[in-house]
């Protein structure tokens, strides 16, 4: 999804208008950790002849992938000075959960902090009360959300269930690959277009298959997540975004930007939940995210990048520079749900494994089309799925009821 960002110098600028299609806002660049813009390029890994597609004549291929690298350039260029600035900042740290304790719960989260069983199941005689008990963490969760832009909660999934996603994940990511390369799909049927593309992808998941609502209804269902976002944008919140974010050894250190721009008098726009496929360890390239930023005030202090005379460092690096700062550095299943308008970007992965982020987006029902296109499949993108709609259907299926949403879906996305 495309997300509102003012460049440093003129040369991006130029690069962007150049590049980006008419129609398209040409100062915008990818959501959360990937960083992504309304340029038609595919997210193949290897296969260069895969770099350009829709809409892009062949006769401008080169030189549109001329500009696309030295626009990348840029920005690794600005990635680097923005990592310096955020060295000098003291106030950096772990983002960790709120210290709730909700009686009659075990850790704080949802369903790693019980004994379900994988798959979905509830144990009937204790749904109600735990009901109750992630209705009560979400109230607590929702207000740090509210204060702070971003909160994390832990034991989301359970450990065996995300061993099974993220092997199901990286599966989907080579079938997916080979699909595209076949020429059997276009790469944006399964890959939301990223920047900064080399070593990460977005990967578009589909509705349907056993992994993926299993995970669904034990973060939204049985956890303290679901309740969370209807907290604050109500059960009437539309899904959004459905994706896997996927960065590689070797992927360059994000610009801090915000997923959509700060509209006075709109609210929240969209609010994602990140969730963790392995521990993610310092080297592993965490999001990281500036608290507190999902304000008019930031926003405007975000966008002046105006040097003053005296070469002293514009509002805009300031607040990178001196705002307190957390690192997403989760545990396997857990998760940081966050404001769209809140400040963060990905930091550079120099380990030797690939970190993947299961995630979903959902957006206020007071908005209409947010401006940016969401990372996920576009039958159920078209299709305004809420939050309540999709609870309801992940009940049924807990209780042995059948899933006709979810298989509606499934149909449509071989």
């Amino acid at each position: 999804m495309s997300v509102f960002l003012k460049t440093t110098t003129a040369a991006i600028q130029l690069l962007f208008l150049l590049i980006v299609p008419r129609g398209l806002d040409a100062f915008s660049t990818r959501r959360a950790d990937v960083t992504k813009v309304g340029i038609p390029v595919a997210v193949v890994r290897g296969d260069p002849t895969a770099r350009f597609h829709l809409g892009m004549a062949s006769s401008s291929n080169i030189a549109s992938g001329l500009l696309y690298q030295e626009q990348e350039k840029m920005i690794v260029s600005r990635g680097i000075v923005e990592e310096e600035l955020m060295s000098q900042n003291k106030l950096i740290t772990e983002l960790l959960s709120p210290k709730i304790q909700v009686r009659g719960m075990g850790s704080a989260g949802g369903f790693g902090g019980g004994k379900n069983k994988a798959g979905g199941e509830k144990q009937k005689g204790k749904s109600n009360k735990k009901d109750l008990a992630w209705k009560t963490e979400a109230a607590e969760y929702a207000k740090t959300l509210q204060k702070d832009g971003v909160v994390r909660i832990d034991n989301v999934l359970s450990p065996k269930l995300v061993d099974r996603l993220r092997k199901y994940a990286y599966d989907l990511r080579l079938t997916s690959e080979q699909e595209v390369k076949e020429g059997k799909v276009q790469p944006i049927e399964r890959f939301a277009d990223v920047l900064l593309k080399q070593n990460r992808c977005d990967l578009t998941i589909p509705l349907g298959d056993e992994i993926v609502s299993d995970a669904l209804n034990q973060a939204l269902r049985e956890s303290a997540v679901g309740h969370t976002i209807s907290n604050i944008l109500s059960e009437s919140a539309v899904l959004y975004e459905l994706s896997c974010l996927m960065s590689d050894p070797g992927s360059q250190r994000q610009v801090m930007h915000p997923d959509t721009p700060f509209i006075e008098g709109k609210g929240p726009v969209l609010y994602t939940c990140f969730i963790a496929l392995q521990d993610i360890h310092l080297d592993m390239g965490p999001t990281t995210w500036l608290p507190g930023t999902h304000t008019l005030e930031a926003h405007e202090e975000f966008m002046d990048d105006h040097v003053p005379k005296d070469c002293s460092n514009s509002r805009k690096d300031i607040l990178i520079r001196d705002r307190p700062a957390v690192l997403g550095t989760l545990t396997k299943g857990s998760c940081a749900i966050f404001d769209s308008r809140c400040l963060h970007c990905g930091t550079a992965n120099q380990s030797e494994q690939s970190r993947a982020l299961f995630y979903f987006s959902f957006k206020s029902p007071n908005i209409g089309h947010p401006g940016n296109p969401g990372s996920i499949r576009k039958p159920l993108g078209a299709a305004q799925v809420t939050l309540k709609a999709l609870r309801d259907d992940l009940a049924l299926r807990s209780d042995g009821k059948g899933q006709p949403l979810i298989d509606h879906f499934k149909d449509l996305m071989t």
